[in-house]
Order: C-alpha cells, then sequence, then structure tokens
C-alpha cells in the first residue's frame, strides 16, 4: 500500500489552503507556530466532548506538544494516537496523510534524541523507515527525516564513525524527479547531522543548497492570504534554518556574521516560544560577548539561557528523559560558572555549581500527585504555570506575563508553607552566609563541579570562601585506578600512591583552608565513587586524623532536621534476609544485628523470613534509628528502582525501592545501611549520585550510613558492632563512624576493609 500525501513537509509544516482542512482553527494556530494555543484547544475541545480524539484531532494535538517539548504529554499522547490508528483511524489532518503510522515514529524518534535516549530513538526511526518501506511509501519528506534522526542517534550516544556513515547515505540519497519538493527538507536533515558532527562548513553547504528556499517562502505566503493578514506561514521554517547557519558561521570563526545573526534571531518575539533553539541562541550570544569583553553581557545572556533550560526541563516526567534532556545542556552551566570564576564572583561561582547539579529525583517527584503524604495541587499548578511557552503573537504576551508572575506566586506561598517540596519547582540555591551559620565546629565545606576538563574545588568556612580551578582531563580514570586497586590489589604501597596523588589533587588546591579541619564534602560526578576516606596525605589515610561527612548539595543542609532522640535510642533492625538463594546469605550481618539489639536497650530485630520489606514500611516510622544489613542495588536505567533486598511477604515483593521511599515519611536520626553497594547510583551529567542514601534524605533521615563497594560481610561485622558501641557512648555520628573505622583498621588493615562505609547528613 502505497501512503499518498499531499505536498506537506514535516520538518519545515509547508502547509496547504485553509480550505483543504476540515478544522480551519487547528492548523491557522499550527501554521502561525502557534502551538501552545493549538495544544490548549484541543485540550478544551475534548474535555467538552467527553470522548477520546479521533486520530486527525489526536495527530494534531501530539504535534503541537512536539513543537512546545511538552514530553510529559506528547509521550502518553504518541501512544494512544498509536492504538488509535492500529484500530483503523489512520487518517491525519495537519499533514494530510492517509496513515499516520509514520508521524509516530518520526515524533517519537525525536523526543527520544532531544531526551538523551538514543538507542531507543534509533530503534523507533528504524521501525519507522521499515514502515514506509514496506508500505512502498513515496514520502520523501518522512523517509529524509528519519534518516537524520538515526545519524543524529548515532552521533549524540558518541559512536560517531557510524553518525558519519548514515550521514553520507542521507546525502548521497536521491530525492528522484518528483523530489523536488523535499529538498528543502534534505538540506535542512542534512545541517542538522553535521551539525552534531561539528562538521560546520558542510551543515553551511548543506542548508544553502536549497536555493528556493526564499522564493517558495514568499510564494506561499502570498498564495494563502498570510502575507494580507500580516502573517509569516514559514516563520517555523527560517527560524530554525536561520539559527544553524548563524551557529555554523559562529563555529567556523565567522565572528561578525555570528553577531548579526544572532541579534537578528533575538529581535524575533516569538524565539521565545522555540524550545529547540532558544537557549542556545542565548548561550552562543554570551560567548560572542565574551569573545567581544563584554563580561556583564555575557554573563547576562549564560542567566537567562539556564533559567530557560530549568522552565523546559520541569515539562518532564521520567527520571530518565529528565537528565537526558539537560544532559546536553550542561556546557551552558559551565561556561556561566567558569564566565562568574573568571570574573572574580566567587559567591556566584557557587550558586551556579549548586543549581547545576541537576536534582533528577527531586524533580521527578514534582510531577506526582502525592508525595509523602501531602497534596501537590499548588505545586502542580506552579509546575503547569512555569513551563508554559510564550505566545507566538505580541498581543498575547502580556497574558503569559501573568501567567508567570502566578506562577512565581505559587511557588513563593509552597517555599513558605514548606521549603522542601518547593525546592522541586525551582532550582534555588542556599546562600553562602546560611551555609557558613549552619556548619559544625572546625568543619570546611569542600564543594566540587566537573566541568569538562575542568575542576573546580571550593572551599568554605564559617568566614572564608575560596575557589580554585584545576585543568585535569584524567580524574575520572584517577578514581577508577584508585577503586580497582583497593578492591583488587593487595599491595597497599601501590594504593596510597594513587590515593596520594588524588589527595593532592582534591586538597591541595585549597589546603590553606583545610588543613586542621573537618570536611562537609559535595562530590560532583565520578567523585561520588571517591573514598575519600581512603585519600593518603603523605603520612597516613584522611580517615585517620579527619572526621568526614558527605551531601549531595551544600543547599541541602537547609533542610536536615537536628536529631530529637538520644544516642541510646531503641533500633530497628533488619539482619540478614531470606532472599531464597543461600550464595546471598549474610551470616556475619546477621551476628551484627543480634550484638545491635543486645547492647542497645528496647531495640528490635527481624532476620530471614522477618526481614521483610512489609514489616520496614509497617514498623520503621516509629523508630529514630534504623539499621538494614542486606543486599543492596543500584539501577542505571531506572533510578527510581534501585532497591534493598529484604524478604518477600504476602503484600510485597522484598524490593525496598528509591520510589517507596520517596513517597515514606521517617523520622530517622540515622540509617545504617550495613549492605552491598547500597551508596552506589548512577552519575548523568549534572546530576548527583542517584541511589538509597538521597532517598532515605528526603523520606526524612538526618544521617544515612552506606558503602560505595561490595564490602568483606565479617569486616563490616565488626565495623557495625564498634559503630554501635560508639554511638551507645554518646558520640556523635560522624565520629562513631570514623572511630569504627579505625579499630577496624587494627585487624582488616586494607582500606579495603574499612573505607567503603561513609555518612550523609547531619553528622552529629
Amino acid at each position: 500500500m502505497k501512503t499518498w500525501r499531499r505536498s506537506i513537509c514535516l520538518g519545515s509544516l509547508l502547509l496547504v489552503p485553509l480550505a483543504a482542512h476540515a478544522n480551519n482553527q487547528h492548523f491557522a494556530l499550527a501554521a502561525t507556530g502557534r502551538f501552545d494555543e493549538l495544544a490548549r484547544l484541543i485540550e478544551a475541545e475534548e474535555q467538552t466532548a467527553k470522548k477520546p480524539l479521533r486520530t486527525a484531532d489526536r495527530h494534531a494535538l501530539c504535534f503541537a506538544y512536539s513543537k512546545i517539548k511538552r514530553y510529559d504529554k506528547l509521550l502518553p499522547c504518541l501512544d494512544q494516537l498509536e492504538e488509535r490508528i492500529r484500530r483503523g483511524d489512520l487518517r491525519t489532518r495537519l499533514l494530510g496523510l492517509d496513515d499516520g503510522t509514520p508521524t509516530v515514529h518520526v515524533m517519537r524518534a525525536d523526543a527520544l534524541i532531544e531526551l538523551g535516549q538514543y538507542a531507543d530513538a534509533i530503534e523507533e526511526a528504524q521501525k519507522g523507515l521499515k514502515w514506509l518501506r514496506e508500505a512502498d511509501s513515496d514520502d520523501l519528506d518522512m523517509i529524509v527525516h528519519l534518516m537524520a534522526a538515526v545519524s543524529l542517534a548515532a552521533t549524540l550516544e558518541g559512536d560517531r564513525e557510524a553518525g558519519s556513515n548514515y550521514a553520507r547515505e542521507l546525502d548521497e540519497f536521491q530525492l528522484g524527479l518528483l523530489g523536488r519538493d523535499y529538498v528543502g527538507t534534505k538540506a535542512m536533515a542534512l545541517g542538522r547531522v553535521y551539525m552534531a558532527l561539528g562538521e560546520f562548513d558542510k551543515a553551511v553547504k548543506a542548508i544553502e543548497s536549497d536555493t528556493t528556499f526564499g522564493l517558495r517562502s514568499f510564494l506561499d505566503n502570498l498564495v494563502s492570504g498570510a502575507t494580507l493578514r500580516g502573517v509569516n506561514n514559514w516563520l517555523w521554517a527560517e527560524l530554525p534554518r536561520d539559527f544553524m547557519i548563524t551557529k555554523a558561521y559562529f563555529e567556523t570563526g565567522r565572528i561578525d556574521e555570528a553577531r548579526t545573526g544572532y541579534d537578528e534571531l533575538l529581535r524575533v518575539p516569538q524565539v521565545r516560544a522555540n524550545g529547540e533553539i532558544y537557549w542556545q541562541l542565548l548561550s552562543d550570544r554570551a560567548r560572542i560577548h565574551e569573545l567581544d569583553g563584554e563580561i556583564d553581557k555575557a554573563l547576562e545572556r549564560y542567566r537567562e539561557a539556564v533559567e530557560v533550560i530549568e522552565r523546559q526541563r520541569l515539562s518532564i516526567n521520567t527520571e530518565t528523559n529528565k537528565i537526558g534532556f539537560v544532559g546536553d545542556k550542561q556546557a551552558v552551566y559551565g561556561r556561566l560558572v567558569d564566565t562568574l570564576y573568571q570574573a572574580g564572583r566567587i559567591e556566584q561561582t557557587f550558586e551556579y555549581i549548586e543549581r547545576s547539579k541537576a536534582r533528577a529525583l527531586v524533580d521527578l517527584l514534582a510531577t506526582k500527585n502525592e508525595l509523602k503524604g501531602a497534596s501537590l495541587a499548588a505545586l502542580t499548578e506552579a509546575d503547569r504555570l512555569a513551563i508554559e511557552q510564550a505566545p507566538a503573537d505580541m498581543d498575547a504576551l502580556a497574558s503569559n506575563a501573568q501567567r508567570e508572575a502566578e506562577a512565581a506566586r505559587l511557588t513563593e506561598e509552597l517555599r513558605r508553607n514548606d521549603p522542601e517540596l518547593a525546592s522541586l519547582v525551582s532550582v534555588t540555591a542556599v546562600p553562602i552566609a546560611e551555609i557558613q551559620t549552619r556548619l559544625l565546629p572546625d568543619e570546611v565545606v569542600l564543594q566540587y563541579y566537573l566541568s569538562g576538563e575542568q575542576l573546580f574545588v571550593g572551599a568554605v568556612t564559617k568566614d572564608a570562601v575560596s575557589m580554585q580551578r584545576v585543568a585535569d582531563g584524567d580524574l575520572t580514570a584517577k578514581v577508577r585506578r584508585l577503586r580497582v586497586t583497593i578492591q583488587e590489589d593487595e599491595d597497599e604501597v601501590r594504593t596510597r600512591d594513587y590515593a596520594k596523588e588524588l589527595y593532592e589533587l582534591l586538597l591541595g588546591p585549597v589546603r590553606p583552608l583545610v588543613t586542621g579541619k573537618n570536611l562537609l564534602v559535595v562530590p560532583h560526578g565520578v567523585l561520588h565513587y571517591l573514598p575519600f576516606a581512603a585519600l593518603y596525605d603523605g603520612s597516613d589515610y584522611l580517615m585517620q586524623s579527619t572526621l568526614i561527612r558527605f551531601l549531595p548539595s551544600a543547599s541541602t543542609i537547609r533542610f536536615l532536621r537536628t536529631p530529637s532522640g538520644t544516642q541510646k535510642d531503641p533500633v530497628f533492625v533488619l539482619a540478614n534476609p531470606d532472599l531464597q538463594d543461600p550464595a546471598m546469605d549474610l551470616p556475619f550481618a546477621e551476628t551484627e544485628g543480634k550484638f545491635i539489639a543486645q547492647n542497645i536497650p528496647a531495640s528490635e530485630i527481624f532476620a530471614r523470613a522477618q526481614a521483610s520489606e512489609e514489616i520496614f514500611k509497617s514498623r520503621a516510622p516509629a523508630f529514630r534509628m534504623l539499621h538494614v544489613a542486606s543486599h543492596g542495588e543500584f539501577n542505571g536505567a531506572d533510578a527510581l528502582q534501585s532497591r534493598l533486598l529484604l524478604a518477600k511477604s504476602g503484600t510485597e515483593d522484598g524490593s525496598l525501592t528509591v520510589g517507596d521511599l520517596y513517597n515514606m515519611r521517617l523520622d530517622a536520626d540515622l540509617v545504617t545501611l550495613s549492605a552491598c553497594e547500597t551508596g552506589l547510583g548512577k552519575v548523568q551529567t549534572g546530576d548527583d549520585v542517584l541511589g538509597l542514601t538521597r532517598g532515605f534524605l528526603f523520606a526524612g533521615s538526618s544521617n544515612i550510613v552506606a558503602s560505595q563497594w561490595k564490602v568483606d560481610d565479617q569486616a563490616t561485622g565488626v565495623l557495625m558492632q564498634h559503630f554501635y558501641a560508639n554511638l551507645s557512648q554518646g558520640k556523635p555520628k560522624r565520629e562513631a563512624l570514623r572511630e569504627a573505622q579505625r579499630e577496624t583498621r587494627k585487624t582488616f588493615a586494607h582500606p579495603f576493609y574499612w573505607a567503603a562505609f561513609y555518612l550523609t547528613g547531619l553528622g552529629v
């Protein structure tokens, strides 16, 4: 079956006369780029009709979502559209297709690329190409678009060779005698793939090969009557085209042409509504301001770009998607941080380092209707208002300003009522002055930030702030080498050599402020996997002389609750749960659990089959101290599914996940995770570790002790016995852990046995 279609281009939306469409209002809104209005109109129509949309309208709604970057709504919309087509309702309206199936693949592939799910995007695009081949389709627009998607996704995934090969296939693809209408589509597609490959000269050549673009634009606007109405039907094709050419000029050193092009684009009111290019325009213009020595103007543009990125980011409602969406935009934060640093604005540098550490798990929760038993109606409304794009026509800007003002009002109201939940709406940083007042005695904040090959090392004491920038492109390799050596090499001399190198790199730049001080470490990227306790100063390990605690971001310090219990509060213990696999048994963990329960009055222990998820959820909220001695796992594909493995029961499967924790309210001063890899999580670009520790912090724990690698069962039993003995003597938690590590080291000297454990939270 051939899929015959009218002369319409998906990429540039070259539209046919209004009379050809059953719903002229839908068409008119799409033609003028007012996709936000189109989405609201169709949503209202569906609500009024009180029945599912037909394919023609569902397709228009999905298309609108795709243009305004509402991925939280686009992906389910595409699922519904696909189901409708599967039932036989095939025809679209906006693109005049007899069968809308390929549009589903196109929109989904494009969204997956934007969201950083490149392997899935390739698979989706190839499904679309297969369908078009099997349908013997002449839909050259779709074919070219999907070929470009495969190349883009491969390149962005890091497989440059594959991306280049796919680009060559696209370049060599022949449109044929009937393909004149798709010259522009192919030119733009090639421009995109060459831009991704960094081959900017080829990108300009490809785009400018479409020599009739201006003529087609003029004729279409004239024939459709758009010119007489003062409307440009081609604006949403011109904006990305002009941006790509201008960016190529910039990247190839044609700065004067780029400066002029960017300024012209930024004067177009509708560019604010184009989520694909607006933040890039602002960022690139900032870079030119830097080249021109206009630092204040550069900083202003970078800040605007960050605000745009954060607004867009709120519209994505899955953890993996959210991280991917921001991942390719972290360079903006990096450039802003670097520019602030070079300008000597150290406190602002700290602020944007905090903001850049994108909080993927917390942002995910902003899309939930219930969280820890609290209604998020106001939060959801603020979220919705905050992400609405600016309207395409100037007359509506006042109403958009009113919506933004209302979003700000709701956010501020929520911040007053519940500052922790408010942090899910907007990315704000706690002022340094407040952080300084919350530091423990003789404590220094060590703030780390990685941007490309630049490492920023910051230090904050109660009365001083310092920041140093270090160039080190081998940091990841150095951290990996130390971890592998600790876990696999019994030669402690080699371990110390590697640990000393990292000590000098990470503490050396701020040595005057940290010497003789205790540390509050805020890692970034690969540093989440570094056992700071095992860093070597030339005479001994850091643990021996220094109390260390960690936080996922310095701003988290505001939400840590001062303990209200005593060091002798009873402990809720889950030990050695029956996982129905003898290889998973932890006999020393059970011994350690019994020791804790016997030495701290009124403690309760649940072991083997009783150590269940059901027991934890029902009993743990009543205790101030929780101890879980079991296996832990982190899920790199879905951070909310990182889990503790507990015994199954009649109502629970035995997986206590991060997602479960974010829906619990604990009242714990201490949670000890005496398990394997419980502190690990997935590090994404710009994000902190998405592991169980963050979940327990948000659930209400003031302190979490967890491990970074698969720990030795026997040595861990010894360490935990000393830890709780120290707590029972009234020692603060960070001191109790340090002393337990010291004692364990006397029997198990190698860092493998004691350096895995670290404390996140308040420390007391």
